[in-house]
Order: C-alpha cells, then sequence, then structure tokens
C-alpha cells in the first residue's frame, strides 16, 4: 500500500490546507504569498503531494524551479515554509514513514526553489535567480 492510500485523499487535503492557512497567515513568509490564489496553491500541493507519497495522481502544475523562479526566496524563507511543514504535519499526527519521506522531498527541492543551501539571506543570489534568463 503505498504511502497516499495509507493517509487516505481527504486527510493529504485537510493537511494542505491547514499549511497553506498557516504559510498565508506567517509574518515572516506570508508577503511571498500575497496575490497569490490560496485555493489554486493547495490544489497543486494536493496533486505534487499525492505523486510524491506514491499515488497515481498527475501533478498538473508548473515544474518547481520555474513555477519559484520569480519570487525572492532565501535561506531562511524556506527553511521556514520547512518548520511549517513539519509543524503541521505533527499536529495532524502523520505517520513518522510519512512525515520522513514528505520533509526529505522538500529539502531536495532547496535548490530548485533557492539558491541559499542554509538558512543565509544572499539577497544578491536571489537577484541573479530572478533575473536569470534560466527559465525565460
Amino acid at each position: 500500500m503505498s504511502l497516499y492510500a495509507q493517509l487516505g485523499p481527504e486527510a493529504l487535503r485537510r493537511i494542505i490546507e491547514d499549511f497553506y492557512d498557516r504559510v498565508f497567515a506567517d509574518v515572516m513568509i506570508g508577503f511571498l504569498f500575497i496575490g497569490k490564489s490560496k485555493q489554486r496553491l493547495i490544489d497543486k500541493e494536493c496533486e505534487f503531494a499525492a505523486g510524491m507519497l506514491g499515488g497515481d495522481v498527475r501533478y498538473t502544475g508548473r515544474p518547481i524551479r520555474e513555477a519559484h523562479a520569480k519570487i525572492p526566496i532565501l535561506g531562511g524563507h524556506f527553511d521556514r515554509r520547512l518548520q511549517i511543514l513539519r509543524d503541521t504535519l505533527d499536529d495532524h499526527g502523520v505517520a513518522q514513514d510519512i512525515r520522513k519521506v514528505w520533509i526529505d522531498h522538500s529539502m531536495a527541492l532547496r535548490p530548485q526553489v533557492t539558491a541559499d543551501s542554509g538558512s543565509e539571506c544572499d539577497h544578491d543570489a536571489a537577484l541573479r535567480r530572478i533575473d536569470s534568463d534560466e527559465v525565460k
């Protein structure tokens, strides 16, 4: 049985809805989501997480690097989102094996989201990434 099947689609959606409520309201990273459709983000994250957890669900969003290319995401922003994810998974009582796969997968995406390898905030690297022709 896949991790997705163990968790269940309804539980996954509840977790992701709670996660995005927290992210949008967060004083440290909420500003990055101003003007974004929370419902669209929830829908795409549900697809993405379902597939990552072994579900037969196709992700229909843009590639991760492309979706985040024009947002000045710094290492501290990435780490804050990761902590909110950890807290959300803990608060929903997500099984340790599912939690580990989810967190490890999120951490593996770091280079596609930010140029910062840690919680430093390299503003110049963020601006270079935003200005690059890599995703145009």
